[in-house]
């Protein structure tokens, strides 16, 4: 047990490191729909979380370590009604290699709807389309009885009008589970790569992040706390405020506390789960709701709700989350496995 606690500590002891000789300038990034979860559960958590231990093969997007070989033979779909016309959809698969090694495969994909098109002057030149695409490939394998190890590598293509690019990245993850405990906690490494294609001449950056979370069960209670740090590459992370909420036409306030930058980076979630086969989840993320602070939000900008169950061999899970007033969201997931269908 000193072996596992000296690796935990390692661990959290990395993710301050990476984090303070990060840049903590501000960049410019594209492919920011890598952020988007493609787990109903994660995003009823609040978007954003690296150790849940479920029977469910969509949360290995969030870290390749999840991935093992109880995932065998499991497919997952998820669909995502998004703001205004885009909707997002994927499609994963897991196989076990071998009795501590598995493989996955996935794709997912982003529609923005129709976009009105302008010249430089302009004028309309009518309609055309804008879509995302994530083609990934996770290997994971266990280290020991409670350490595991992934990598997903991933091709990302985007499609605007008639201009389109590429980039590869990888996910790296190591996630500790001590199933005495009920105890998860993860670090991961997220789109680290570049582009391949660019769109003309300017070549632009991945979202690089470094993630760090915990998992842990209540004792006995049917209750599981999560708590996830994100863009821990960069600290600062400044937003704007209205001076005055009464008035939409009053100066704008700069937060940047060394406490609004700390929440900045935390998702805080939490389950409850009556039985083995039904979970409900709440997700409270700070930072979607500072960003929503010059915009009309209301009481559930930055919070999400989800839940799900299992029924026989198929998995149902649903979250909702409503950024701003004008702004609704929901994720649906269905997971079954192969092996059970045929039985």
């Amino acid at each position: 047990m000193r072996i596992n606690l000296r690796h935990l500590i390692l661990m959290t002891v990395c993710a301050v490191a990476l984090s303070a000789i990060a840049d903590n300038g501000v960049k410019t990034t594209a492919y920011n729909f890598l952020s988007v979860p493609s787990s109903s559960h994660v995003y009823g958590l609040g978007g954003h979380n690296l150790t849940i231990i479920d029977d469910d093969i969509n949360l290995v997007e969030q870290n390749p370590a999840l991935l093992g070989p109880e995932y065998d033979h499991q497919v997952g779909l998820n669909y995502m009604r998004y703001i205004g016309e885009t909707n997002f959809a994927g499609l994963r698969y897991g196989q076990g290699v071998s009795e501590h090694g598995a493989f996955g495969v996935g794709i997912q994909y982003f529609g923005y709807g129709n976009i009105q098109g302008a010249d430089i002057d302009g004028t309309k030149t009518g309609t055309f389309n804008a879509s995302d695409m994530a083609f990934s490939l996770t290997y994971s394998h266990d280290i020991s009885d409670r350490f595991r190890g992934g990598i997903t590598v991933k091709y990302l293509y985007s499609k605007y009008e008639d201009y389109s690019a590429g980039a590869i990245a990888a996910d790296l993850g190591i996630n500790y589970y001590d199933p005495d405990h009920e105890f998860s906690a993860s670090l991961v490494a997220k789109n680290l790569g570049g582009q391949v294609k660019k769109f003309n001449e300017y070549k632009d950056n991945l979202p690089w992040d470094i993630q760090f979370g915990v998992s842990k069960m209540l004792g006995h209670a049917p209750i599981r706390l999560h708590l996830t740090a994100y863009e821990l590459a960069r600290w600062k992370s400044p937003y704007y405020k209205i001076e005055d909420v009464n008035n939409p036409n009053s100066g704008l306030i700069k937060k940047d506390s060394f406490g609004s930058n700390l929440l900045r980076h935390l998702v805080f979630g939490v389950d409850v789960l009556p039985t083995d086969n039904i979970y409900l989840g709440i997700g409270y993320n700070y930072r979607t709701r500072s960003d929503m602070a010059t915009y009309k939000r209301d009481f559930m900008s930055g919070l999400s709700i989800g839940g799900g169950l299992k029924v026989r061999a198929f998995g149902f899970g649903a979250a909702f989350a409503r950024p701003h007033t004008g702004a609704s969201t929901f994720m649906f997931n269905l997971t079954t496995s192969i092996g059970e269908l045929l039985k």
